[in-house]
């Protein structure tokens, strides 16, 4: 593939690390569905053109049923973008996936309720979705985790060692609240690996606009299956509640994504590398040919404003229908 640019959609913890210092072309995106969460930096990455947006925003700002999902994948599609590298963080369902551990999820289950899931409302468009990763940049991804492992297990770097999972389910709820031990049991049960807010429906979109995208997942935590009934003691003499030690948690947490993030960031940067180098081979991604026997509507009766307003997703099935 020469035409090649990547679009790195950074969430917690990795947004601004991505972003660097912030020298590029800064684009500043109009949509269909409104503007994205951010301006869209264009950079160079190991000699690849990528385009930067932090999923929520300025100041993390947007909380994860107030992404604008439609706006941030049709904007990098306007862009030019061909590929996708996404990266969040994420509870684990797991004893074997530490903190400060990697993911790169096969599955995802989608518990989202509130979100906007297609760009066709004008249409019937089914695009299939059994594998939501693509599994040509997830090698990619595995490829370069399993060396930037080595490498930081054998250089005595001060984030520590880590372990790239080859395959995870991502269960995706609602948010913002985190999950009732009850649910996050009932998550182990039905085989989920990784719980997190974000992943949906940012892939299913990715696969409506035909682009290769796969996940980087950023362990920071157990989930609360892992985690005793809350106790709360009580102050000796006083008789007021002793709350658990939250402060401490929460910078455990912080300590666990900020390594994270360095781990994922070193990631990243090789598979750009490697993509670049790989550019003029590349096997085909399922992904780059989503909506060739997707659209069940005739495309005749398609309105040809709708047709048009969505123009960078599937203009190119419909030239020789107008």
């Amino acid at each position: 593939m020469s035409e090649l640019k990547v679009g790195l959609i950074g969430g917690s913890g990795l947004g601004e690390v991505i972003a660097g210092d912030g020298a590029g072309v800064r684009h500043e995106v109009e949509t269909p569905f409104g503007r994205p969460s951010d301006v869209i930096l264009e950079t160079q990455l190991e000699g690849v053109t990528v385009f930067v947006l932090p999923r929520h925003g300025p100041g993390h700002l947007l909380n994860p049923s107030r992404i604008p999902f439609r706006a941030n994948v049709f904007a990098l599609k306007q862009l030019g973008c061909t590929h996708v590298i996404a990266s969040g963080a994420v509870g684990s369902l797991r004893e074997e996936m530490r903190p400060r551990d990697l993911v790169v999820p096969d599955q995802i289950i989608d518990k989202t309720t509130r979100r906007e899931g297609t760009f066709f409302d004008g249409a019937a468009v089914h695009a299939e979705f059994a594998e939501p990763f693509c599994p040509v940049l997830r090698q990619i991804l595995l490829e370069a985790g399993k060396v930037e492992a080595v490498e930081a297990a054998g250089g005595g770097e001060g984030n520590g060692t880590f372990e790239v999972h080859e395959r995870g389910c991502y269960v995706c709820m609602e948010g913002p609240a985190f999950s009732t031990r009850a649910e996050s049991l009932m998550h182990r049960l039905w085989g989920g690996d990784l719980i997190g807010m974000t992943a949906m429906p940012e892939a299913k979109l990715a696969r409506e606009a035909e682009m290769s995208y796969a996940l980087i997942a950023l362990v920071t935590d157990y989930d609360c299956w892992r985690q005793k009934p809350a106790s709360v003691g009580v102050a000796e003499g006083s008789g007021a509640p002793v709350p658990p030690g939250k402060f401490e948690l929460l910078q455990e947490i912080i300590g666990h994504l900020k390594a994270a993030s360095h781990n994922a960031m070193r990631v990243i940067r090789r598979a750009v590398r490697v993509l670049g180098e790989r550019r003029g081979t590349l096997p085909a991604s399922p992904a780059h040919s989503a909506l060739e026997l997707a659209i069940w509507s005739d495309k005749g009766r398609i309105p040809a404003n709708e047709v048009q307003r969505l123009g960078p997703l599937w203009i190119k099935y419909f030239e020789d229908k107008r």
